[in-house]
């Protein structure tokens, strides 16, 4: 408006709030200047100044140059005066242009007003700003010699922008701009290393800033246990453990031990029973008789027996937890328990050099229910160790610390305080990623000697490990700077536990659930160490697992599948980022059902071809999706014999997209309609008669196109073949409504505008 009205879009701030809504806030016009104050004293509360451009002005004024401030702004000269003030007192300059006052911006007429006022020959002036298209070309335009100063990058932008979304979805009734300065001290940090690797810049710009928010958690924890009198220990449990070590060692003089304990290796010193032995196996998928050696140390002759009648000798962790009390007496797990613990003791000794002095250890992890803590207090209490033992955990499942010992304590600095449980698990579903930047590069712990561990082979990729290590070197980067720079922009970015820990919700969500494509590029080759004694790696991503599941049962039960993969939100992300955020909006409770699930629009014959020749039809149901597509299941029983199935696809769509045929079975219907791991038909051996097909397009020239699906033998009893297409000849389609009160689906397709009224 004020382009039209004037011919320039600089503006006062008190032609802004002529247009506020006075009456909808019970105010009158009058109040105009008192609400442009209000802005001006937050502006002054707010701003800081920038170190380095307090240096340049200093080393110029030393120079004896003329020094002043050019800015586009709807603050006037006296305000913005007010405003450098206020950020550097006894700042002083030769001259000061606010852009408002003159009615044109630096890429308009401000530099030309400037130069004609000052006097100053445009070749012998220098000019620095962060603006490229005003700084930078609107000086060279004048013969002002520029010098570019950046601020973040446009992709670092674009990561704040999905950040606050993510804020808003996790905390919906808390403010997203106020973090006492957290985000200008990101900026400023990553601005100085915009020039390294995409792993060091992934480092400072995301990883960083939530292990600083850690570490800080932490600090605060050890603090106010100190004031209570407690002679304090903190150690951080490998593997994960590692990088939160790293960077409390550079922050804290060297302090603070890095201790490899695992959940298995603790629980099994912890046993007097075989129960927790029981609940480590059950987690397994697959285990052979090596690896339960590896575990418990001895080879019980029953249990070697008892992997003997396996194909392989390879059994799962449920059979054999439902069978080991019969192999084992529970005594020969007493004997094993009670080397362990001695073992373990040695090697804590030896890591921490006040083991026996201290009072209270505290236990710094990734998360996520405390195993390892309850396992250790287990042991502690059998070797009567009077050491309180604290939990100071990323992300907490905090249900899962109600049998914690009176004495002791467990925090998460992401508790349920600050994210819904629900949001909670969604991020652990996705947290093998972190894991796994955060991780050591040796393989896990297995047993102690000597106070030394020793540890199993890594089975990760070289790159992988180099990558995380240059992550890692960015974060630690990110923490030094941090440290050094906040005291000087005047920050304190952890001066609220409550805002600290929101923001580093948010931060780490949008990079687990809401990866941007440089990420997915940059960290699509990454496995995951199963880590229960098993040589095992699991792919982080897999869109096509994903993409399958969608076509077969929907964007909802997608959102639910079981690992692998392990990086659920990035397999999504890899499909689009529509699909990674509808996967957000489903573990945030915002992806209503009735909106994005599958809702009844008709029937359709289908053709069914038996093995003896004999052919028939049968009605399947029709559903459309929230996206619009089109699906549609086809049950089968093996008792049947059907060898094709031939699907009338122009009756559906004349023109469409075949997203693809998914296979899934199961005893019955139901446990078909269930299976998490369908399977897809390869394009090649389906048949489109009558129908031109270009990829997965295909076109109908009457309504006799039908698509000829193969059926392959199955050994359940009930296979569910799913066909998704979106068709592209027809408007919105219609859900069938219950006209006649049976709740029976009608028995044509409700399309909009159409001009297939029935099949």
């Amino acid at each position: 408006m004020a382009s039209e009205q004037r011919g320039s879009t600089e503006v006062h701030i008190s032609d802004i709030y002529k247009y506020f809504p006075f009456k909808l806030f019970g105010l009158t016009r009058d109040e105009l200047p008192a609400l442009a104050e209000a802005e001006f004293e937050a502006e002054l509360e707010l701003c800081r100044a920038n170190p380095e451009m307090i240096q340049q002005y200093l080393d110029m004024k030393r120079g004896s140059f003329r020094v002043g401030f050019i800015s586009d702004t709807y603050w006037n000269t006296e305000q913005l005066a007010r405003l450098l003030q206020a950020c550097s007192p006894g700042l002083t300059w030769d001259f000061l242009y606010a852009s408002c006052d003159h009615g044109g911006s630096k890429s308009e007429t401000l530099f030309k007003t400037y130069l004609a006022e000052q006097g100053i020959d445009a070749a012998s002036s220098f000019h620095i700003g962060d603006n490229d298209s005003a700084d930078v070309k609107g000086a060279r335009r004048h013969g002002i010699r520029p010098r570019y100063y950046p601020q973040a990058s446009a992709t670092f932008a674009s990561k704040l922008q999905r950040e606050t979304s993510i804020f808003e979805l996790f905390s919906p009734d808390q403010p997203s701009r106020l973090d006492h300065g957290a985000r200008t001290l990101r900026r400023a940090v990553t601005a100085q290393s915009a020039e390294r690797t995409p792993g060091f810049h992934l480092g400072v710009a995301v990883l960083g800033p939530v292990m600083a928010a850690f570490d800080a958690f932490i600090e605060t924890r050890r603090a106010a246990l100190v004031q209570q009198g407690a002679r304090v220990s903190v150690g951080f449990l490998g593997r994960d453990g590692f990088l939160p070590h790293r960077i409390w060692q550079d922050a804290h003089d060297g302090t603070g031990a890095y201790l490899e304990i695992n959940r298995r290796i603790s629980l099994v010193g912890s046993a007097d029973t075989l129960e927790p032995l029981c609940e480590l196996l059950s987690r397994v998928v697959k285990i052979d008789a090596a690896t339960f050696a590896d575990i418990v140390k001895v080879q019980p002759p029953a249990v070697m027996a008892f992997f003997a009648r396996y194909p392989d000798g390879i059994a799962s962790g449920r059979e054999l937890t439902d069978a080991l009390p019969d192999l084992m007496d529970p005594c020969e797990i007493t004997d094993i328990a009670a080397g362990v613990r001695t073992r373990l003791l040695a090697y804590l000794r030896a890591k921490i050099p006040d083991f026996g002095s201290c009072t209270d250890l505290i236990l710094a992890d990734l998360g996520y229910s405390a195993s390892v803590q309850k396992s250790l207090r287990r042991i502690f209490d059998r070797e009567d160790i009077n050491i309180r033992l604290h939990g100071a955990y990323l992300l907490t499942l905090d249900d899962a610390f109600d049998d914690i010992a009176d004495d002791d304590s467990a925090e998460g600095l992401i508790s349920d305080r600050v994210v819904t449980p629900h949001i909670k698990r969604m991020l652990i579903r996705n947290v093998a990623l972190l894991e796994q930047l955060c991780c050591s590069a040796e393989g896990s712990a297995r047993d102690y000697r000597d106070g030394e561990v020793l540890r199993e082979g890594d089975q990760r990729p070289a790159a992988q490990l180099a990558l995380a290590a240059e992550i890692q070197s960015g974060a630690l980067s990110y923490a030094s700077r941090a440290r050094e720079l906040a005291p000087r922009y005047g920050l304190q970015p952890y001066a609220d536990p409550a805002i600290t820990a929101r923001w580093a919700a948010a931060v780490l969500g949008r990079f687990l659930l809401l990866p941007d494509d440089d990420e997915l590029v940059l960290l699509s080759g990454f496995k995951h160490d199963v880590n229960l004694g098993t040589q095992a790696l699991a792919s982080l991503l897999d869109a096509n697992f994903v993409n399958d599941l969608v076509i077969a049962r929907g964007i909802a039960a997608a959102c639910t599948a079981p690992a692998p993969p392990m990086w659920l939100a990035g397999s999504f992300a890899a499909l689009s980022p529509s699909h990674a955020y509808l996967y957000v909006l489903f573990g945030t409770n915002r992806l209503p059902p009735n909106v994005f699930g599958e809702a009844q629009c008709g029937t359709l014959q289908v053709g069914l071809f038996k093995s003896d020749g004999q052919a028939s039809l049968e009605a399947v149901t029709v559903y459309h999706t929230g996206l619009g597509d089109l699906r549609l299941r086809i049950p089968l029983s093996r008792r049947m014999a059907v060898t094709t199935i031939a699907l009338p696809l122009a009756k559906l769509a004349r023109e469409g997209m075949l997203h693809g045929v998914m296979v899934q079975s199961g005893e019955d219907a139901a446990e078909a309609a269930r299976n998490p791991a369908p399977k897809a038909i390869a394009d090649a051996r389906l048949v489109y008669a009558g129908l031109e097909r270009n990829g997965r397009h295909f076109r109908a020239g009457s309504d006799d196109g039908t698509l000829l699906i193969p059926v392959d033998a199955f050994e359940d009893d009930v296979a569910i073949y799913t066909v998704a297409l979106t068709s592209l000849s027809h408007d919105r389609i219609l859900a069938v409504g219950d006209h006649n009160g049976s709740g029976a689906p009608s028995a044509t397709l409700n399309w909009r505008n159409s001009d297939i009224n029935g099949l």
